[in-house]
């Protein structure tokens, strides 16, 4: 089956409504002109019906009707076959060699973290207060415990027997520390151990996916890129570098322009950042971080 394109397509359609507008006039004004030749001042001047179609079949407009009938036909069918050759084509994206190459001369700031606040002060030394010795007199009772001869001591009892206790159970083994609930960092990071990804490489198996979501970003970027009017005038070409932050959630958050060649640049390549998916979430012993991403965006003017 043969393929029509859509600029095809419009070409016959337009084609197929000039005929219709230029014959079908054409048809009507020579049917008037033999009824002009004809004298219809008469009795059936007014008249429409069979009656005068047979008595002049020169301008019997019902003749036609299997012409226009077999041309509405074919015209429908051409046009049902066309619709269903339409074919389309994806526009082919152009990506430089080397799009994710940083230049070696860019200066790179490290990113920066929340600062923690500063501890409190510490606090002020107590204050000791001298208290005043006060001088207590204690009254001594002594009691008279002289013994004489006749006095008879009773001797005390014998203690009982003490009866051997059993030794104690021993203790129960101590609970485990309970693990100390990690708190959550605000560091930004720049190399983890699972880097971010750009989505929609979800089903490729893990050995593949970073080439797949470098190579899915890398058609993001070109295909929705606008070269700047006034760039493309002057003759700019280059290398803009944007920097931006993946969260925890894969936002993409903080676009900062690291590298701007001019002429409205910077600003596409900022604009295209801050359309961009959201990614999946770089990992940290498992945990997801924040990570900066440095994302060169070339500028070339084809041909």
């Amino acid at each position: 089956m043969f393929q029509v394109s859509g600029i095809m397509f419009l070409v016959v359609l337009v084609l197929l409504l000039a005929a219709a507008i230029f014959i079908v006039p054409m048809i009507f004004k020579n049917m008037m002109g033999k009824a002009g030749s004809q004298d219809l001042t008469g009795k059936y001047a007014n008249d429409r019906s069979m009656k005068f179609a047979r008595k002049y079949p020169e301008v019997n407009a019902f003749r036609m009707a299997p012409t226009f009938l077999r041309a509405g036909l074919a015209g429908s069918l051409l046009l049902t076959l066309l619709a269903f050759s339409w074919t389309t084509y994806d526009r082919e994206v152009y990506i430089p060699d080397d799009a994710m190459e940083l230049p070696d001369d860019l200066e790179i700031e490290p990113p920066r973290t929340a600062e923690p606040p500063p501890p409190p002060p510490p606090p002020p030394p107590p204050v000791i207060e001298e208290v005043p010795e006060e001088e207590v007199e204690e009254e001594i009772e002594f009691e008279d415990q002289t013994v004489e001869e006749e006095t008879v001591v009773d001797e005390p009892p014998p203690p009982p027997p003490k009866k051997e206790a059993p030794p104690p159970p021993p203790p129960p083994p101590p609970p485990p520390p309970e693990p100390e609930p990690e708190e959550e960092s605000d560091e930004i990071f720049t190399i983890v151990q699972e880097m971010p990804r750009f989505p929609g490489c979800e089903t490729v198996p893990d050995e593949e996916k970073k080439k797949c979501a470098e190579k899915k970003m890398l058609e993001f970027i070109y295909k929705n890129i606008k070269y700047p009017t006034i760039a493309r005038e002057n003759g700019i070409e280059g290398m803009a570098v944007v920097s931006f932050v993946v969260e925890k959630d894969g936002s993409v958050t903080d676009p900062k322009l690291l590298r701007d060649l001019g002429g409205g640049c910077g600003k596409e390549a900022l604009r295209i950042v801050q359309q961009m998916p959201t990614w999946t979430p770089g990992k940290q012993r498992n945990q997801p971080v924040r990570v900066q991403f440095n994302l060169p965006v070339r500028f070339k003017l084809e041909g």
